[in-house]
């Protein structure tokens, strides 16, 4: 990997939008981080790459999660459950992530919670989830 980076500029989240994620490339990532026992022996530099990419598939899953919820009813249960699990994801995603594995693995651990909402709300509602 090359020293450069790109920042893209996305103020109306059209990539989030548009952009379909390879979850089973995150789902691979996730399980491999989780089965991490104590350190890992990674340089910091890749442990800040992972944590990276998992925040940011964390932000788009989250905005995924919130379009599905909202088409819910507002008294519905999942979308209870999905708006506790979106500000934990606020909450975890207000602070930038770390080169450690234990931040590397807190961020794993809500890709996954994500997910996992986002399936329950597509046995909800499957026409509110189009991402694989």
């Amino acid at each position: 990997m090359s020293g450069t980076h790109i920042a893209l500029h996305d103020p109306e989240g059209r990539l989030e939008a548009e952009l379909p994620l390879d979850r089973e490339l995150h789902k691979a990532l996730v399980k491999a981080v989780l089965g991490w026992t104590g350190n890992p022996g990674l340089p910091p530099a890749d442990l800040q790459r992972i944590a990276l990419l998992l925040t940011g598939t964390a932000r788009i899953v989250a905005a995924d999660v919130r379009r599905a919820a909202n088409l819910l009813p507002e008294d519905h249960a999942a979308r209870a459950l999905a708006d506790v699990v979106l500000e934990e994801a606020d909450r975890r995603l207000f602070v930038p992530p770390e080169a450690t594995a234990r931040c590397v693995q807190c961020h794993a651990r809500l890709v996954r919670a994500l997910y996992e909402r986002l399936d329950r709300l597509a046995g909800v509602a499957p026409q509110a989830v189009t991402a694989p």
